[in-house]
């Protein structure tokens, strides 16, 4: 069966242009992630190459299947200038990672939650996983793969991600475009929730 990851890596070089940088990861007991980072204007683009290359497994399975299941990677557009965002390589790379440590399948409408500021001074720790298919299109593998989903990251502060607990993803992104928010801006305050 052919490597997954350059078709992965072609996408991303199709949609999103060629890669002014990238840096690789490994952690214990896990296969390496790398993450790309494209520029376009003055919007930077973080897009994880590594997740795709397992099936993401049901954490309830007795025995993961080596072919069949979900599969993606993640990406994260801020804008640039504005804040030390290239240090967001390593926990989009935990990100990343969480499916074969932690036994995770990341879907859209999921939170996942780094712990730390996603870079020096940022006011998020987490992200909310949007729908994929604007910005990267979905790649199709020959059967009986599925195919590589890439999944967007939209930065939430640690309110939002509280609101979003309670009320659901949809909510949350209700709020945030009837406030205009630009989910984008790396310094951005958290959407008013009452």
């Amino acid at each position: 069966m052919a490597d997954v990851l350059p078709l992965v890596e072609a996408r991303l070089r199709t949609a999103l242009g060629e890669p002014d940088a990238r840096a690789a990861v490994t952690f214990l007991g896990t296969d390496r992630v790398e993450v790309l980072r494209f520029q376009e204007g003055d919007i930077v683009r973080y897009a994880t190459l590594g997740m795709s290359a397992h099936p993401m497994a049901d954490p309830t399975a007795v025995v993961a299947d080596p072919v069949r299941g979900p599969r993606a990677e993640l990406v994260l557009s801020v804008r640039a200038g504005l804040a030390d965002t290239d240090k967001v390589l390593r926990p989009l790379a935990v990100l990343a990672a969480s499916p074969q440590v932690e036994g995770l399948v990341v879907t859209p409408g999921a939170s996942l939650d780094v712990g730390e500021p996603l870079w020096p001074g940022a006011p998020f720790t987490s992200v909310l996983v949007a729908e994929p298919g604007g910005l990267v299109e979905d790649l199709e593998l020959d059967e009986p793969l599925d195919p590589v989903r890439f999944l967007p990251l939209l930065p939430m502060t640690p309110n939002e991600a509280a609101f979003k607990r309670v009320h659901g993803a949809q909510a949350l992104k209700e709020r945030w475009l009837s406030q205009g928010t630009d989910l984008r801006d790396p310094s951005r305050r958290s959407v008013p929730l009452k």
